[in-house]
């Protein structure tokens, strides 16, 4: 074939026009195999061995290959498991940097490298070919013409994140067709688009779109891996979700979003692969070189350090495995154009051999790379290994999911005791966990629920977790939810359960999305989807966990329009979102508290409020005198109060004095979703806050209501001429 020694750089599977160069690290290896498949991916046409080792890479270049080979390598090494090396050239392996996979993983002895059923296990070897069960690489042509195409770039303090499915949120969508339901190119229909601009969101996060493999113990109880978090390719998309036979289709849903405005962050997973333990199947970094790839225990080289509970830990501190990672994340931001990620377990991405380290590798080298450094950077700061656990640990430029945020909220308004000085913590960007090292609020990722877990509706409809359906017993999910289901488990017919129950959804959504720092949506919480109780519905790739559009109700509609008005004023409101922590400390030079804490009397909260384990009703003033000259937007200067009463009967509050100021107008009430009335309260008016309910006022400063004020109150007149309904999601043109 005329093959020639081709370059160590860039590793993968490169088109340059006239033929391909592949590369493949491997420290340990003693010959590397290119392997050539038909256009099936079924017959192995050739066997190609790459004859240059440079810098532990074997490199070849094949003037023959083109855009559509299709192709896979056999490594050759020791077999030594007690040493770590489980080489075993009889298994076909997918190349890390693969852009596109064809076929599916099927779940047959062959995989594995050594002999299942043997009693001795994994030092056994076993010798079958494993080609005709695994999916091969693809190599591409990255040609793509973008066009206009442009990042939205928001910034972090105007980001409202959207948590979504790929598959999930378009599958059952009644105006897609019907063959690009689930896929990007579903994703990026108009119709869908249109829907998530009228909500108002900034970026959507999208859950695992790498290529990833359904569990063999899922398979068997005939269910799969729906959330994808099972990676075992980091630069290629899933194929399940491409409707056509290109990765083009991901950059053209990017397009799209762009083009509305809206970014595109990825869940991503480098924590852990497929391949599992030591029992594991051979597909890939197992057979190219475990010793490298993965974290070994240092006595006991056989077996892997399970810091994932997954069965093995990738080795980020190996600078050939940081480099994949970091080659992966310039690959999506660059060359598809992917606006941030979000890192599942990210605790185990910064852990060295010592522990947990904010000056880790992986961390410094997305700090200083000059394209990595511009996107937004989220955490999943916890684990399940030693030191796990590291809320606000993570260093500049990077956002982190707050769970402290998650379940104070929860817990407040299911009404526990004593947890009124942690809400007026979260509430104002958690600065006891981020105020440090000149980190902002938005660095604080709130969220009241997310894809692990209860959705909204369920939160407020189950106190205990219904998982039957995952086949494990009920034993899977968390237990400790902070839900509660105000009286009946599950649906209900009562007419007081179900009014509590809309309102207790009014407040959580509206803590959210009024609270300092960045605020994330669950996809479908805005109109109360349910997953029937099922808390853990990772293997339910079905209606448990697609969303009905078509079984949207009225109070799903009605909420759908109070989460738009609640994005609309948050986004109207600079002060709702601001660049510096709240400290409700007194500033001379301005005369004046950015917070001032408020109890139902109206006076300022004083050490026997905050130490009253039992009070549940307290207010809060946002004064936007208080932000620098230096730094104020149009609108900053806007005054705030809110209140909470987490109590299950009425009080009344007494509404404060403030300085320059004239009376209140309220802007939202839970207990009375839809009111659009202009109605005014005086300074030291009593305004009944109803039990179980949150109310949002602004200042007036003149006789005229503020342009703040007249544009939130025409956002509730539109809301009202213009409410949520099906036939929206349908015609796409509002």
């Amino acid at each position: 074939m005329n093959i020639r020694e081709g370059r160590p750089f860039p590793l993968g599977a490169t088109w340059d026009g006239l033929g391909v160069n592949f590369a493949l690290f491997s420290a340990n290896a003693t010959k590397v195999e290119l392997c050539l498949f038909d256009s099936g991916g079924e017959k192995e046409l050739e066997r190609i061995e790459m004859p240059e080792f440079t810098d532990e890479i074997r490199h070849v270049y094949v003037p023959s290959a083109r855009p559509g080979t299709i192709y896979g390598y056999r490594v050759h090494g020791p077999y030594e498991p007690d040493a770590g090396h489980r080489f075993n050239a009889n298994k076909l392996l997918i190349d890390p940097y693969a852009k596109q996979l064809v076929g599916e993983l099927q779940w047959r002895p062959e995989l594995f490298g050594y002999k299942m059923g043997s009693p001795d296990k994994d030092l056994s070897f076993d010798d079958r070919d494993s080609a005709p069960f695994v999916p091969k690489a693809v190599v591409i042509d990255p040609a793509f013409t973008w066009g206009e195409e442009r990042a939205p770039k928001i910034p972090w303090e105007q980001t409202i994140v959207y948590e979504m499915h790929v598959r999930g949120f378009t599958k059952l969508h009644p105006s897609i067709s019907e063959e690009c339901r689930g896929t990007f190119a579903g994703l990026g229909d108009p119709h869908v688009l249109a829907y998530l601009r009228r909500l108002g969101v900034t970026s959507a996060e999208l859950l695992p779109v790498h290529a990833f493999v359904d569990d063999d113990y899922l398979l068997q109880k005939g269910l799969r891996n729906y959330w994808g978090y099972n990676t075992i390719g980091f630069f290629a998309p899933d194929p399940r979700y491409l409707c056509t036979s290109t990765v083009n289709e991901f950059k053209e849903m990017v397009n799209q979003f762009h083009a509305a405005g809206i970014e595109v962050i990825l869940d991503v997973v480098y924590n852990h692969t497929a391949e599992g333990n030591e029992l594991g199947p051979t597909i890939s970094f197992k057979g190219i070189d475990n010793a490298s790839y993965y974290r070994l225990l240092p006595d006991k080289r056989r077996y892997y350090i399970n810091d994932t509970g997954t069965g093995n830990t990738m080795n980020l501190s190996h600078p050939r495995v940081l480099q994949m990672v970091a080659d992966s994340l310039r690959y999506w931001a660059g060359e598809m154009r992917v606006d941030g990620f979000r890192f599942d377990l990210a605790t185990i991405l910064a852990r060295e051999v010592h522990g947990f380290d904010e000056g880790g590798g992986f961390l410094d080298s997305c700090r200083q790379d000059p394209m990595l450094s511009q996107v937004k950077l989220i955490a999943e700061p916890w684990d399940i290994g030693p030191g796990g656990y590291q809320v606000g640990r993570f260093p500049p430029g990077w956002a982190e999911w707050n769970d402290k945020f998650r379940d104070t909220v929860r817990a407040y308004w299911r009404g526990d005791e004593g947890k009124v000085p942690d809400l007026a913590k979260r509430i104002t960007g958690s600065g006891d966990l981020f105020n440090r090292r000149g980190r902002k609020p938005s660095a604080s990722v709130n969220f009241i629920t997310a894809h692990d877990g209860f959705t909204l509706h369920d939160l407020v409809s189950y106190n205990d977790k219904h998982n039957e359906a995952n086949g494990e017993n009920n034993r899977d999910g968390h237990s400790n939810n902070h839900s509660w289901n105000h009286g009946v488990e599950g649906p209900t017919d009562d007419p007081e359960i179900r009014e509590l129950r809309e309102r207790q959804k009014r407040n959580l959504l509206a803590t959210l999305l009024l609270s300092q720092g960045t605020p994330m949506l669950l996809a479908g919480d805005e109109f109360g989807r349910t997953q029937q109780g099922n808390n853990n519905a990772y293997c339910q790739d079905n209606e448990i966990s697609w969303i009905n559009w078509t079984k949207i109700d009225e109070s799903g509609e009605q909420l759908v329009d109070f989460v738009r008005k609640l994005i609309a004023i948050r986004k109207n409101y600079p002060i709702l979102h601001r660049g510096r922590f709240l400290t409700g400390e007194y500033n001379e030079e301005l005369d004046v508290k950015d917070a001032t804490w408020i109890n139902p009397g109206g006076g300022e909260m004083m050490p026997e409020h905050w130490n009253d384990p039992h009070a549940k009703c307290f207010g809060v003033v946002l004064d936007g005198r208080a932000q620098p000259t230096g730094i104020r937007r149009r609108g900053s200067d806007a005054t705030i109060l809110l209140l909470f009463n987490a109590y299950h009967d009425a009080l009344d509050f007494v509404l404060p004095s403030v300085a320059e100021g004239n009376d209140w107008i309220c802007l939202i009430d839970t207990s009375q979703p839809l009111r659009i009335e202009e109605t005014r309260f005086g300074f030291g008016q009593k305004y009944q806050v109803e039990g179980r309910s949150f109310a949002l006022f602004e200042l007036t400063r003149t006789q005229a209501l503020s342009k703040q004020a007249r544009h939130s109150l025409g956002v509730l007149f539109d809301v009202q001429e213009q409410p949520f309904r099906l036939g929206d999601v349908a015609s796409g043109d509002r």
